[in-house]
């Protein structure tokens, strides 16, 4: 790859510098690890600023290169000649410099890829820090990769990880989720799918929606995390693919029967049967799903439950952000004290149940302390109490039902708290917290979370920024064979 210039004892000479310039810094390190055992003499010299200053300008100047980069891109048929020193390319890349830089076998060979991205490498190599943006990190771990830069490799990834929630004009993420599936990094690529799930709604309206894959879309379609205003809303995004997209029909029917039906008001189910060109061109594939959500609707949940298996994820409500569901709580300065809300649900999807509504009371405790430490009497002296630090309660929320009722027979609460972070300027859900059926709060709820400083990530203009969502969960009490 690179293009070595000179006869062999040129490029000795012009080693010298580069080796020099290294053999400092290495001498500099060496002494401030050393140990002195204490001895109030010792001091340390450090010229690494100096040293770092001197390869800036090999970078900037190529004074004393040994090899020649020529790079080339697709906008120009010229390409670009970058100064190098094969010592400094080889001590970050794994494996020898011949087998990854070419060295001398390579000379003369021309290198695609974009000028600016071949600088931010070799600037990482000579200097071992970057700036980068959205749009290169890509072809950065691409290159990296290539070269076996780990650690560059490793800092890119990390900042994709970090940065999905940035804005950007055309949209990242899918990208980024299709880039992780091609190369293998399974960390990036569930951080990607997790934030897709969390903030669907914000990417249904992007540019990037269209540039969803069909083995994304399924995976999306398949969670029941998904965050977004309604199951109608998810229709009109997956509607909207599919007429841009024009897959072909076993892909498509595929796609329509992971819409969960019986989510979907009937007034709504009417108006999409009478309007949507998609549903009447696969009107068959999803006829019978169509046909149980109006029956599941129409019937009681306890009579539909006789004939239907309810404990599927058609029957699951995802979280949506609908009023009907659950609801927002901006609680302000909350390591000051404990707080309360409540609010109103209706009691499940069914239409049967859509009229009854369940009144939830909730409360926010910032320093709410396990049993195992709470005071107690301390049998060494009579009546002392050990001491407890307010640092070591933690944020506890409970939430329960204000009324019981026989209609909810046949009918369990899951509960999902949603907490919204600004990240990159954007108020986005980074965490979500899902209570089981039988709880009436997150045994985790917050347990990282430090709400003592302003700073935290956590707040928002020091308010934490909760949205409650209940998701009623029907289940079959009796079996009929059919």
């Amino acid at each position: 790859m690179a293009r070595l210039t000179g006869t062999r004892p040129v490029a000795t000479r012009r080693w010298g510098s580069a080796a020099a310039f290294l053999l400092l810094l290495f001498t500099v390190q060496a002494a401030q690890k050393a140990d002195f055992s204490g001895d109030s003499t010792a001091a340390t010299i450090n010229h690494s600023l100096t040293l770092l200053q001197r390869l800036q300008e090999l970078l900037q100047n190529g004074n004393g290169s040994d090899s020649v980069l020529r790079v080339r891109s697709a906008a120009s048929d010229e390409p670009k000649v970058f100064h190098t020193h094969q010592l400094l390319l080889s001590l970050q890349s794994e494996g020898t410099p011949g087998c990854v830089w070419g060295q001398r076998r390579a000379a003369g060979r021309v290198w695609w890829g974009s000028g600016g991205i071949w600088h931010i490498l070799r600037r990482y190599l000579y200097c071992g820090g970057v700036s980068i943006l959205l749009h290169q990190a890509i072809p950065m771990h691409q290159l990296a990769s290539k070269y076996r830069v780990w650690g560059l490799q490793r800092g890119v990834a990390e900042y994709m990880r970090t940065h999905l929630a940035s804005e950007s004009s055309q949209g990242h993420v899918v990208g980024w989720y299709h880039y992780a599936v091609r190369v293998g990094d399974a960390a990036l690529q569930e951080s990607c799918l997790q934030f897709l799930a969390w903030n669907l709604s914000a990417v249904l309206g992007s540019a990037e929606w269209g540039s969803v894959s069909v083995e994304l879309l399924l995976l999306l379609l398949e969670r029941s995390d998904l965050v977004l205003h309604s199951e109608l809303e998810l229709y009109t995004a997956v509607e909207s693919w599919l007429s841009r997209r024009q897959p072909e029909t076993p892909v498509a029917e595929r796609v329509l029967r992971a819409i969960r039906y019986p989510m979907i008001a009937p007034s709504q189910l009417f108006r999409l049967q009478a309007q949507s060109a998609v549903l009447a061109r696969h009107r068959g594939a999803v006829q019978d799903l169509l046909f149980q959500a109006f029956q599941f609707h129409a019937a009681s949940p306890l009579h539909f439950a006789k004939y239907f298996d309810v404990n599927c994820s058609m029957f699951l409500p995802r979280n949506y952000l609908a009023p009907s569901w659950g609801s927002q709580w901006v609680i302000t300065n909350p390591a000051r004290d404990d707080r309360s809300t409540s609010f109103q649900t209706q009691l499940g999807p069914s239409s049967h149940d859509a009229g009854k509504r369940v009144t939830w009371n909730v409360l926010f405790s910032p320093r709410w302390l396990p049993v195992s430490l709470r005071p107690v009497y301390s049998d060494s002296v009579a009546g002392a109490i050990q001491p407890v630090r307010i640092e070591d309660g933690r944020p506890r929320l409970v939430i329960t039902p204000a009324m019981s009722s026989p209609d909810f027979a046949g009918v369990s609460f899951q509960k999902t708290v949603l907490v919204g972070v600004r990240q990159q300027g954007r108020v986005l859900v980074k965490h979500a917290y899902s209570f089981h059926q039988s709880s009436d709060e997150a045994a985790d709820f917050l347990a990282h979370a430090d709400l003592q400083k302003r700073t935290s990530e956590y707040l928002i203009d020091n308010s934490l920024h909760l949205h409650i969502i209940i998701k009623p969960v029907y289940h079959s009490l009796i079996k009929v064979k059919k």
